[in-house]
């Protein structure tokens, strides 16, 4: 890349958020705002190589994008009020500090996460609108059709205008609420990153985990004092840390036993434990700790041992009882009872495992689960068709490899 498309890279990474924001502020309208977004850093695109690139590429993004949106406004000039208003707007308004501009930040991310839409919904509308991500690169993210999701972002973008859903941050009693909404969103991202869900991918989405991580440090930068956030993001770096060794050359899943620590990536490791430490000093002086926050402690314990039998698993097992009375998720419970194993063996963790039947029959890893603990009691038979169950429920390539080759180790 040479340093100019360089440039409009960092640029699109680091000021399409608030450029849209901006213009959703100002104008009142995504649909504007994206579009000359877009046509903004287009135009940067054609220019730049020329004029070079300028001083503050986001004050030039900006007043480029806001003349594009008067543009768009002035041709669709049967809305007389439109029209008035970008007659208002062309007379120059002084530019906005540094502050605002990350106010519309937040509040855009709180709009493209509001309730009122679909969980799918906000996560293409977070990826297309703070993330600036392009439609196709949504749609193979999550294995839809370039013309679905398309459709499923100009809806969504249509049903905020309908309802009015206020450009705004959420009031005091409301912000915990909807902070958490979004940090689902984010979450929901990066595990599909993690751990992709559909056959025909690659195991592990590299750009999905980084664009949920990059998200999440805006978000963090914007409230900085939230502490589950600082979780979330202390959660994303040390599962992030391992992705490297997470899959053989082969393309089989390797599990945290097998992994190569050698490979983990030490700065982000060192990133995430601070974090937790911040965390745990919070938590020390009277604040409890959320869901997110415990979440990165477990993955702290188990990035700070240098084997896997230095794993401190009555700490997990502490964290883990910790979690499931601010979490009745069967899926934390099914977490901790691979703890209960390593503390108490497996036919007690197994004991915890079948109680979870009824609401995990459908998931494969409650599968993968029973069949390790059933192989560790030495009950081959049963172990085998447990494997069957998971592979035959399992999306992803590498985990259905790894499943593979355990069932067929079996005597």
């Amino acid at each position: 890349m040479s340093d100019v498309d360089e440039a409009v890279t960092r640029a699109h990474h680091e000021e399409w958020a608030r450029v849209v924001a901006a213009l959703t502020r100002r104008f009142g309208d995504l649909d504007i705002a994206e579009e000359a977004a877009a046509e903004a850093f287009a135009t940067a695109v054609q220019r730049w190589p020329a004029d070079g690139v300028p001083p503050n590429p986001g004050a030039w993004l900006t007043t480029t994008a806001n003349r594009k949106a008067i543009d768009r406004i002035r041709r669709e000039n049967k809305r007389d009020d439109k029209h008035k208003e970008a007659q208002m707007v062309s007379g120059g308004d002084p530019p906005e500090p540094v502050g605002a501009i990350d106010d519309d930040r937040l509040r855009l991310i709180f709009i493209c996460c509001h309730p009122a839409l679909a969980m799918e919904t906000r996560v293409a509308l977070t990826l297309r609108l703070v993330g600036g991500l392009t439609v196709p690169e949504i749609a193979r993210a999550f294995l839809a059709s370039e013309a679905a999701m398309g459709q499923r972002i100009t809806r969504a973008k249509a049903k905020i205008k309908a309802a009015r859903i206020p450009y705004r941050v959420p009031s005091a009693e409301d912000l915990p609420a909807r902070v958490s909404g979004v940090l689902a969103v984010l979450f929901l991202v990066f595990n599909e990153g993690y751990l992709a869900t559909g056959p025909d991918t690659n195991p592990v989405r590299h750009d999905l985990t980084a664009e949920a991580i990059r998200l999440t440090r805006l978000i963090r930068a914007l409230l900085p004092d939230d502490g589950e956030v600082a979780g979330l993001l202390a959660l994303m770096l040390l599962t992030e840390a391992r992705r490297t060794a997470r899959v053989s050359a082969g393309g089989e899943l390797v599990a945290l036993d097998e992994q190569d620590r050698g490979a983990w990536d030490a700065t982000l490791i060192a990133e995430g434990h601070r974090l937790v430490r911040e965390r745990l000093a919070a938590a020390a002086a009277g604040v409890p700790p959320g869901r997110y926050q415990i979440l990165a402690a477990i993955n702290a314990v188990h990035t700070s041992a240098r084997d896997i039998r230095d794993t401190d698993w009555s700490q997990v097992l502490a964290l883990y009882d910790q979690l499931v009375r601010l979490d009745t998720s069967p899926i934390i419970a099914l977490n901790r009872a691979i703890a209960v194993a390593e503390l108490d063996g497996p036919e007690v963790a197994l004991a915890a495992v079948d109680r979870l039947e009824d609401r995990l029959a459908d998931y494969h890893a409650y599968h993968a689960t029973r069949a390790d603990l059933l192989r560790r009691l030495g009950r081959s038979q049963q172990s085998r068709a447990a494997y069957d169950k998971a592979i035959e429920l399992a999306g992803n390539t590498a985990e259905t490899a790894y499943l593979t080759r355990r069932r067929d180790q079996l005597r």
